[in-house]
């Protein structure tokens, strides 16, 4: 089976989320002209990675304007998977998350992933999801991951144990981190057999540094079908569930890993 996947990149405006709620669904229509059948945005892409937008009171989910993005994965008959720093009223306490906001074909919209691993001063402003979470599209599992999430290799190990054959990513790296993100992304996809789908924020940062972009996907060996720099723009590459397969066959980290390695004996 076959199912072609986009990994997309823009400058986001801090904060303004109409105008990148806008940007998002021109992105998506850009994608759906190359068949994108799963659309995957950089991280917190719909407010914009902002220290100062974190510090200040974030959106819920209902106050994202996400008609645009609705219109284009329906018109796209997409899959979106959006970035978005997001603030909820849980009992007495409003909590803030980096959280996954999955868009629908048919408008419906939740929230089924929130960061788990947070990366220096995102630990000031937001709390750590508590679960892994995959989507389904056309019957095919992809995991979710947000940025900081991927140095893990256990994290995207659950999800290709859970049945993913691909490993969906948000992210946001600053410039000089290019070696790191392409490094960490093309293991995650060799050690595991599996596709990578890894989208970059780009543009400035108010805190003086640039994001690097870098979207790409990558093929069940680790290798990069396509890449982007830092500029706007949409790459694409097809899912071929046969070639995970042989992948998976002929390399057998995942099927070989041991839960436990036993006690560490030193001499």
């Amino acid at each position: 089976m076959r199912l072609t996947l986009a990994a997309a990149q823009a400058e986001a405006v801090p904060g303004d989320l109409a105008a990148n709620v806008r940007t998002a669904a021109e992105l998506v229509r850009e994608a759906a002209g190359f068949g994108a059948q799963v659309v995957v945005l950089p991280e917190t892409f719909l407010t914009g990675y902002d220290f100062g937008v974190f510090s200040g009171r974030l959106p819920s989910l209902a106050d994202l304007p996400l008609d645009p993005l609705r219109d284009a994965a329906r018109d796209a008959g997409a899959v979106v998977v959006a970035g978005s720093a997001l603030e909820a009223q849980i009992g007495d306490q409003r909590v803030k998350t980096i959280s996954s906001v999955v868009v629908q074909p048919d408008g419906a919209v939740d929230v089924p992933y929130d960061k788990q691993h947070l990366d220096g001063e995102e630990k000031n402003y937001f709390t750590p999801g508590d679960h892994g979470a995959s989507i389904r599209v056309h019957g095919l599992e992809l995991g979710l991951s947000i940025c900081y999430d991927g140095c893990f290799p256990e994290h995207a190990r659950a999800a290709a144990q859970d049945g993913a054959v691909a490993y969906l990513s948000s992210a946001a790296y600053f410039d000089g981190g290019e070696h790191r993100r392409d490094l960490y992304y093309a293991a995650r996809a060799v050690e595991n057999g599996m596709y990578v789908v890894f989208a970059g924020l780009t543009g400035k940062a108010r805190q003086g540094r640039g994001f690097c972009g870098g979207s790409a996907i990558y093929e069940p060996e680790g290798r990069p079908i396509v890449r982007l720099g830092t500029e706007r723009g949409v790459v694409t590459a097809d899912l071929d569930t046969e070639l995970v397969e042989e992948t998976r066959a002929r390399h057998t980290m995942l099927a070989d890993h041991r839960e436990s390695l036993g006690e560490r004996v030193r001499r």
